[in-house]
């Protein structure tokens, strides 16, 4: 099985089938969490799976794996009135799930390019270009995130295509122009410091980072590129906390 695959099986028997008893056979003895919503370690895992809601559900949009890592994107429902987009990350550790961050936020509709927070395509394509891709977004992320320079936004943005999930931009380079240029005016500048974690896979890079949206941040973004360049971007913000359920904190 791939880490992909192991991490589906795992998923499955946690949150489809409530086996906490199989925890033990998908989840490191050492198990790290990053995660604001589950204590520290295997146990704490087990005791987050004990106190989910009888509805809960899990709809997945889209996943991939590089290496020791693997990404998943989708929504989770049953925690309150709305559903929330969730990003999870998992390192694997000799066919088990090792250390695990992620981020949710709320459903938002409607939202200003018409696209869900995680419609759009899910295949992992173009396998080849996996090394360009992510050497591409990892150039992007430092002069354009982190360097602020928007000058070179169409180096490594599509002009023509650039579908857009943020709940509040709209497509193409105008439409993230316009986003930040209205979160600048709210007192929210999109500021990034440091890219934690790079991990992709073909046509899908993801980037986690810190830094601040008027408060301190994370940042999770991920990116579909097509002919060396992004051409759809979904994410995820959130407040990181002064502190965590475990301590290990949340990169």
């Amino acid at each position: 099985m791939s880490n992909l695959e192991r991490l589906r099986a795992a998923a499955k028997a946690a949150f489809v089938d409530r086996d906490i008893d199989a925890v033990d056979d998908y989840w490191a003895e050492d198990y790290i969490q990053h995660s604001l919503y589950a204590p520290a370690g295997r146990e704490g895992f087990k005791e987050a799976l004990r106190t989910l809601p009888a509805d809960f559900a899990y709809t997945p949009a889209r996943a991939f794996e590089d290496g020791d890592y693997a990404v998943l994107h989708g929504t989770y429902a049953g925690f309150g009135p709305a559903p929330l987009v969730a990003f999870d990350l998992m390192r694997m550790e000799d066919g088990k799930n090792a250390e695990h961050w992620d981020i949710l936020v709320p459903v938002v509709e409607p939202t200003a390019s018409g696209r869900s927070q995680t419609d759009g395509p899910a295949d992992v394509e173009d396998l080849d270009r996996t090394g360009a891709n992510k050497a591409l977004v990892a150039e992007f992320a430092e002069k354009v995130l982190i360097g602020r320079d928007y000058s070179a936004l169409a180096d490594y943005i599509s002009s023509e295509e650039y579908h857009q999930h943020n709940p509040e931009a709209a497509d193409g380079l105008d439409g993230f122009g316009a986003a930040v240029a209205k979160w600048a005016s709210e007192g929210k500048e999109l500021v990034y410091r440091t890219v934690h974690h790079l991990v992709g896979q073909g046509n899908f890079v993801l980037t986690v980072s810190e830094g601040e949206f008027g408060v301190p941040v994370a940042y999770w973004d991920l990116w579909r590129l097509k002919d060396g360049k992004i051409v759809e971007h979904w994410d995820a913000i959130q407040p990181i906390p002064e502190a965590t359920p475990h301590g290990n904190g949340v990169f």
